[in-house]
């Protein structure tokens, strides 16, 4: 008998950073090939002034042509110094950094925090999560860094953190508590749409309201359950570095010798708690002032040119929105700031600069992780495919002869696909809404439920494809957290991590939508889901 040998193949691993510098290389190779077969759509558009259909065709644009590779060379700058998550994420980092040089997040984490359940601390990161899409993305890179953190001082995986703000913010977006920047970039669409049938209609930024309140917590009370029972297992704890552990025994056997000093850091961290609450304070009394029109030097932050509060509060020009992330990074850098000169944790200014700078040395290779993903998705829009496909998937529906539940669903479905490859909500609702909102009044569904399904059709996939540009934060410190550096945590096993929350929190919008239409429950104000 001859003994049977099985031949073991080393597994090989390609890094994030290699595996998107080929996805740009198979798209610059793919598109003259697309574009040679003719790869083309045709979909309509609303003519805002006429409030008639036109016809856009959109074909694919070589990138191996001549114009195609101009724009590779003259634009490789430009995308990455525009490219949203970039200055998110470092205006972001500067507050968190400062904030947590100072010993003001660790303390805040292990005073009151680290008491909380973790049943309630996951369902109010979910919860702040998937209101956060209140103004566009910042929750990505606002959330991630800082729930990585105060899940690494807790004593929890900070890989989880990661897993659970992302989910939270990815599979939640477009659902808040309140009238924000989805339904400024969306009502407008409905309302062309719906006038192609009723040129009366009218629809309110708060016809969405109710049910997007119902859905927010919803979402994040299965979310909870999602991520304690079927993701935290599969992660498991977190192996902290040995010259961590090493050095986390040391002061756990000296701790005797130190009581004396260990009482008076405790009265130093309250007081600088203190001063960090107050200072705080002062600053969101000045940021809420800034929202007030019509007072002394007040309205700041708000565009004035808008026609509604809600107009100036989210429309193109407000400060308020386009400024969030600032905002909260000045509120981390002045609380962190108050915060280390009352507890005498920040010695002076050079040595809050020297530990600034030792957190940046960590987190460098994001900066060229979000360089490369910033070509691959720049390149990606430049050929039109995700235009292509999502318009292809709106003639189809165009030609689908449903009504009621199952139109619903095929819609919600379809929606969710097309956002694999086209993931602003605003171009794919300018694609599908007069094909969606006219076979929805048809069928006597109201325009504004219509609306409902484009969110929950844009939400359910919208963590699941890494052409979305945050994926690039979520990706990052997955790896910046991965011990293991030389076996990296690859773009399949990060998608592989928040498969369940997927399945199931998909699953669960889809229910909660047919439920919501079945009973007939009012989605906002004086509208329900039928005419």
């Amino acid at each position: 008998m001859y003994e049977k040998r099985k031949l073991k193949l080393k597994k090989f691993y390609f890094h994030p950073i290699t595996m998107f510098l080929l996805f740009t290389l198979a798209i610059i190779v793919i598109s003259p090939i697309l574009s040679g077969l003719q790869m083309q759509a045709t979909y309509n558009t609303i003519n805002p002034n006429t409030n008639e259909l036109e016809p856009t065709l959109v074909a694919v644009e070589n990138m191996l042509s001549f114009d195609g590779m101009k724009f590779l060379i003259a634009n490789a700058t430009r995308n990455f110094i525009s490219f949203a998550p970039l200055g998110t994420l470092l205006i972001s980092l500067i507050g968190i950094t400062i904030a947590e040089a100072s010993g003001f997040i660790e303390t805040l984490t292990k005073r009151h925090l680290s008491k909380l359940p973790k049943f309630t601390l996951t369902f109010l990161i979910l919860f702040i999560a998937t209101i956060s899409s209140l103004i566009n993305e910042v929750g990505y890179a606002i959330l991630i860094p800082l729930i990585a953190l105060i899940y690494f001082i807790n004593g929890r995986n900070p890989i989880l953190g990661i897993v659970t703000a992302f989910c939270g913010v990815a599979f939640g977006y477009g659902v808040t508590i309140f009238v924000g920047s989805m339904e400024i970039s969306l009502m407008d669409y409905t309302k062309s749409a719906a006038m192609l049938i009723d040129d009366g209609i009218h629809i309110a930024l708060t016809s969405n309201l109710i049910f997007i309140i119902a859905a927010s917590i919803i979402s994040s009370v299965v979310g909870t359950i999602i991520i304690e029972k079927v993701i935290a297992p599969k992660i498991g704890k977190y192996k902290k570095e040995e010259e961590f552990a090493q050095t986390e025994q040391y002061r756990i056997i000296n701790l005797a010798e130190e009581e004396q000093k260990q009482i008076e850091k405790e009265k130093y961290e309250k007081k600088g708690l203190r001063s960090a609450l107050i200072a705080s304070i002062i600053i969101v009394i000045a940021f809420i002032y800034m929202l007030i029109p019509n007072l002394p030097y007040s309205g700041l932050l708000l565009d004035m040119k808008g026609k509604t509060y809600l107009a100036q509060l989210f429309g193109e020009q407000s400060y308020f929105q386009d400024g969030f992330t600032y905002l909260v990074s000045i509120l981390l850098v002045i609380t962190g700031i108050a915060y280390g000169i009352s507890s005498k944790s920040i010695k002076s200014d050079k040595d809050l600069i020297e530990k600034i700078g030792r957190y940046f040395n960590k987190v460098s290779y994001l900066f060229i992780l979000i360089f490369v993903v910033s070509q691959f998705i720049a390149v990606y829009k430049h050929t039109n495919i995700g235009i292509i496909i999502s318009a292809w998937i709106a003639n189809l529906l165009s030609h689908l002869q449903f009504s009621g539940i199952p139109l619903i669903i095929t819609t919600l479905l379809l929606i969710g696909i097309a956002n694999l490859f086209l993931t602003s909500p605003t171009t794919k609702w300018m694609i599908f809404s007069p094909v969606v909102v006219p076979m929805f009044m048809q069928s006597n569904i109201s325009p504004q439920f219509a609306q409902i399904v484009m969110r929950v059709g844009n939400s359910i996939t919208n963590g699941y494809t890494p052409i979305m540009a945050s994926f690039v934060i979520y990706i990052g410190y997955l790896n910046l957290y991965n011990l293991n550096k030389n076996k990296p945590i690859t773009i399949r096993k990060s998608l592989k991590m928040i498969t369940p929350y997927f399945l199931l929190i998909a699953a669960t919008w889809i229910l909660l939508i047919v439920g919501w239409y079945i009973i007939g429950l009012p989605i906002g104000p004086g509208v329900n889901p039928t005419i």
